[in-house]
């Protein structure tokens, strides 16, 4: 399996039996979404779903059930479901949305574990409850201070950890994100730049 990170959320998957992708936002890079056998979609929110991405595509587009994108048919799935999406098992886990502050109205919502071993939360810190070997990291967002991420990594304790939803991360605060993650995971934390590939 070969993971490529793109801006912010996104991360392109492909295995021998396709092409997975989790998250275009409007951040995206266009060519993340080429060749794309599947799209999952966490939740409605700008940086993590991109319509212009998915409407030229020909694709199953999985997203939580209540999800409200127009222009865009998709299959809906809830916490617990297990599928297969670009010949890839995927099991959906959780159905909230952090909360973003007092008041402010929550979405449909679900993370990804993909073929038992990659899990992208999303916009969630919904434990997976079975080991994973990568970890998708949120590390910086309205809803997410630098404390509730590094209690997130410690608490999965997975093979290693990629930062994702990282684009508003300006270098200083990145360097000490960085340094803290990489301090409380032993090393098994890693930031890889928007094209690189694992």
């Amino acid at each position: 399996m070969h993971i490529t990170k793109f801006t912010h959320a996104c991360v392109r998957v492909e295995h021998a039996g396709g092409v997975l992708v989790i998250d275009p936002g409007e951040w995206t890079e266009p060519e993340a979404v080429a060749g794309a056998d599947a799209v999952l979609i966490t939740h409605e929110h700008f940086d993590h779903i991109d319509t212009r991405h998915l409407t030229a595509l020909d694709v199953p587009v999985y997203a939580p059930a209540g999800a409200d994108i127009p222009g865009v048919e998709v299959i809906g799935v809830s916490g617990g479901d297990v599928f297969v999406a670009a010949g890839c098992p995927v099991t959906a886990i959780g159905s909230e949305h952090a909360t973003v502050h007092a008041g402010q109205p929550s979405c449909a919502h679900t993370g990804y574990l993909v073929a038992d071993a990659l899990y992208h939360p999303g916009d969630s810190l919904q434990l997976p409850e079975r080991p994973v070997q990568t970890l998708l990291l949120p590390v910086h967002a309205s809803w997410l201070k630098l404390a509730e991420a590094i209690d997130f990594v410690t608490r999965v304790q997975p093979e290693v950890s990629l930062a994702i939803h990282d684009a508003m991360v300006n270098e200083r605060a990145l360097s000490s994100t960085e340094g803290w993650l990489t301090k409380v995971t032993d090393g098994r934390y890693r930031w890889i730049s928007p094209g690189e590939t694992l």
